[in-house]
């Protein structure tokens, strides 16, 4: 892992709702994949899907597999803002922490990314958590940002644009929907 801060190839990856809701500009975006970490829904949340007392759930990145996602390139002039915006946006309970990884870009080159993982001894750290716990959460959480389940639908559908299929968020869709 690096910590470095080049701004002439500043990298941002996204795997959840930076993937359809970036919010800051960027020169460019494409598919990409960061080998060593899986996408779960891990996260309670309690701001942007949830409140603190009837939390919803988000994905967070945890040790293992891979996950495709989308990679941003920022600007140079524009790196410092980014890194704000993001910072503001995704460390509100500081569940996440911020690293830089090496991610697959889909046209065969390897960059150094800003990547938001799960802080796996955070309170609000959900991994174990069985299927059914997590469907408690995905349909009663509702935020400032809107539904867990909703979240998680536009993850599965941000997947398909790229022609990926995550079978096990498809199921754990599957089961939300129709416990809802």
């Amino acid at each position: 892992m690096t910590t470095e801060k080049n701004t002439d190839a500043y990298w941002v990856f996204g795997y959840g709702s930076l993937m359809w809701r970036p919010g800051f500009p960027f020169a460019a975006m494409m598919p990409a994949r960061l080998n060593g970490w899986r996408r779960d829904m891990c996260i309670q949340s309690i701001h942007y899907r949830g409140t603190p007392e009837i939390p919803g759930l988000v994905s967070g990145l945890t040790p293992g597999g891979d996950c495709q996602g989308r990679a941003y390139h920022i600007h140079p002039h524009d790196v410092d803002d980014v890194i704000a915006y993001l910072d503001e946006r995704e460390l509100v309970t500081d569940v996440y922490l911020p690293q830089h990884h090496p991610v697959e870009l889909s046209d065969g080159r390897s960059v150094s990314a800003r990547v938001y993982v799960a802080d796996v001894d955070h309170d609000q750290f959900a991994g174990q958590w069985p299927v059914s716990e997590k469907i408690k959460y995905l349909l009663q959480g509702t935020g400032t940002e809107g539904r867990s389940l909703e979240y998680l639908a536009n993850i599965v559908d941000q997947l398909g644009e790229l022609g990926i299929a995550d079978e096990g968020l498809s199921e754990l869709l599957s089961q939300a929907s129709q416990a809802d």
